[in-house]
């Protein structure tokens, strides 16, 4: 029996990392191919067909919405189940794409399970998920890692585990948002730095933004209920400038610790590692430390 297979379509390392692992941890039968980025993806899928298609929206040379497309004009490709994995979530861009003929959407930051979910539906819709499971190591099977969902399961507002708090999530990879009313702040520990949100999979959190460079942000947040996961994927809505222009920037959690040097402190620092390789947001992000409103460069531990 061939196995299922899955292509997974991403320039950050990391999030094709987290897709990848979390796809082996729940379908030990799957057959996983990766691309840098569309034009990589298109290569690959005029040689052989998937069964499913996990693709970033922003993308260098050939963004996910022109691999949709072009798939879409193709024999081979026009049913195949096509997830776009993006932060873009504003209502011109979900039109577009699903004109474009896209299956579903997960929005970035997700977690591994509103993922799985995700890929159970759409493997489903396929005629799929029964053949994935057939292929699955005969140990897995009586674990019920591939017990059947019911439709309603599988398909209802609440079954991919996104908050509603987290939806308008599916936001932004790549450019920058018009400005928003601005959220009152927690007390900030560093005045002066700059301001953002954080979107996690678990939640949104105001976040000061004390040190920034290129390849990462040291932010501080308020001690919550819900502690952030070293590891976790993210995306850091970042406030700058007199006309609140705001950049939404994908990343992962690199490292959590007390802001205060005491066990109960009401404050975190987190390191915010950024994946992007968006010319315009590495322009972005210049164009801040130059302005001198966070400081060039830091060491994560100070």
């Amino acid at each position: 029996m061939s196995k299922v297979s899955v292509l997974v379509v991403d320039d950050a390392t990391f999030i094709r990392d987290l897709v990848k692992k979390s796809l082996r941890d729940h379908f030990p039968g799957i057959q996983i191919e990766e691309a840098v980025n569309g034009r990589k993806a298109l290569q690959m899928l005029t040689r052989q067909p998937v069964d499913l298609i996990l693709c970033d929206w922003e993308m260098p040379e050939m963004s996910g919405l022109e691999l949709l497309s072009w798939c879409r004009e193709q024999d081979a490709h026009k049913i195949t189940p096509f997830i776009m994995v993006t932060s873009r979530g504003d209502k011109d861009n979900v039109v577009q794409a699903i004109q474009a003929g896209v299956s579903d959407f997960i929005g970035k930051p997700f977690s591994s399970e509103q993922l799985i979910t995700k890929v159970k539906k759409a493997l489903s819709r396929a005629g799929k998920l029964q053949a994935l499971a057939a292929s699955a190591p005969p140990k897995m099977l009586s674990t019920g890692a591939f017990a059947n969902d019911s439709l309603s399961a599988l398909t209802g507002g609440k079954a991919d585990g996104v908050k509603p708090a987290a939806t308008p999530a599916v936001q932004a990879a790549s450019g920058f948002a018009k400005p928003t009313a601005s959220k009152s702040a927690a007390p900030n520990p560093n005045s002066g730095r700059g301001q953002g949100q954080l979107r996690l999979p678990g939640g949104t959190m105001s976040c000061v933004i004390k040190a920034l460079s290129l390849k990462e942000a040291l932010l501080v947040v308020k001690r919550s209920e819900v502690l952030p996961q070293v590891l976790e994927s993210a995306v850091l809505d970042l406030e700058q400038g007199e006309a609140a222009e705001t950049a939404r920037l994908n990343g992962y959690l690199h490292a959590v610790a007390a802001f205060e040097p005491k066990p109960d402190s009401e404050w975190l620092q987190l390191t915010f590692r950024f994946v992007d390789s968006d010319p315009q947001k590495l322009d972005y992000l210049s164009r801040l430390i130059a302005r001198g409103t966070v400081q060039k460069h830091f060491s994560p531990g100070a």
